[in-house]
């Protein structure tokens, strides 16, 4: 029987700057094996390969997604193995203190011409402060997109019914939790379930939610979807059952998510740029816009909120367009590190690591 295999993200790029929450996926792992190297060489690694082949043999797996490469990964996690790759180039060069974990480097930068690389160093450096300068430029707009947002949210803060909303989430966590509770000191790992890419917004919201009850919450910016979300994180963290909590990718202050496998739920913030709607017989809708906002609102700051939305619409647009610029000039670094390397000796590398991998789970290469 085959293993579930699940996306998600551990760093991104947000509103306040490149921020990773890569840390908290890494905890309780006994073996970590590290891919250091030039731009791009941990990609000859195969780790959704690799995934795939885990999951063939009934491990779960879950694979860390790039935001700045919607084609590579940052990493895998196999939870029953204890075991996690991740791609320690930027901006993971700096890896997570792992308590109780054997850290294994793999140095994919050995099959390199270091010659042809010096050759071309003043090349190198110029694209990679292009590629900083780049990220810089759409972190100051996500940034100036929040300001925008914040003025957005004040308008339906200062039309809620904060008695209502509190009355809603004690409603909620008791329809999620029961009475149910167990002995034992939870887990929470904190993730983000999508992203701003060169690509635009992605996330990974039907495949982390497969098999679960979802409850789909709608609502307006500031109408206290996150406020809710935290709550029921702590009400799961109080009940003792692990819980999985996944921030924003604009503004990690924010959650978007919370999932409970062991009770079997999963509640989400459903509005763009995750908007779905209930497609499966057991979904449900807790429309938070309708409970705890007057009446009326939407209509009576149309006005107000048009220029608004433009402005925050305007800034998200050109900061994703910074990101695909920064993603061409990544794609010409890595491929200049390509160049320089031995193709026979990156795949004796590669093949040595996927054998020591897939020799962890018993697993023939």
């Amino acid at each position: 029987m085959s293993g579930n295999v699940y996306d998600f993200y551990a760093g991104g790029n947000t509103a306040k700057g490149y921020t990773s929450l890569l840390h908290s996926s890494l905890q309780g792992l006994e073996r970590l094996y590290v891919l250091r190297g030039g731009a791009g060489l941990g990609k000859a690694c195969g780790l959704r390969s690799i995934g795939d082949r885990l999951a063939e043999a009934g491990h779960e797996a879950w694979r860390i997604s790039c935001a700045s490469d919607p084609d590579a990964l940052d990493g895998l996690i196999v939870p029953g193995l204890k075991l996690g790759i991740i791609d320690g180039t930027t901006p993971n060069a700096f890896v997570p203190e792992v308590e109780g974990a054997t850290i294994l480097e793999v140095d994919l930068s050995e099959a390199c011409d270091k010659s042809a690389l010096k050759s071309r160093t003043a090349e190198t450096a110029s694209l990679g402060r292009d590629i900083s300068g780049k990220y810089e430029e759409a972190y100051a707009g996500f940034a100036e997109a929040l300001r925008v947002h914040d003025d957005w949210e004040k308008i339906y803060i200062g039309n809620m019914d904060f008695q209502a909303a509190d009355e809603l989430t004690v409603e909620s966590i008791s329809r999620l939790f029961g009475d149910r509770k167990q002995e034992g000191t939870a887990r929470e790992v904190h993730r983000f379930l999508g992203a701003a890419t060169p690509q635009g917004a992605v996330d990974f919201v039907p495949g982390l939610t497969d098999g679960l009850k979802r409850y789909l919450l709608k609502g307006r910016p500031g109408s206290g979807k996150s406020t809710m979300l935290k709550k029921l994180a702590a009400a799961a963290a109080e009940r003792g059952f692990d819980a999985e909590v996944y921030h924003c990718g604009f503004d990690p202050n924010s959650l978007d998510m919370v999932v409970v496998r062991e009770i079997g739920f999963a509640i989400f913030d459903s509005t763009a740029p995750h908007e779905y709607f209930p497609d499966r017989p057991s979904d449900e809708i807790v429309d938070m816009y309708e409970r705890c906002i007057a009446p009326g609102t939407d209509e009576t700051y149309a006005e107000e909120l048009a220029p608004i939305k433009q402005q925050y619409s305007a800034n998200m647009k050109r900061s994703i367009g910074l990101l695909a610029e920064a993603r061409a000039l990544q794609d010409r670094l890595e491929l200049l590190y390509a160049e320089a390397a031995d193709s026979a000796a990156l795949e004796r590398i590669a093949e040595q690591f996927r054998e020591d991998v897939l020799g962890v789970a018993a697993i023939r290469v």
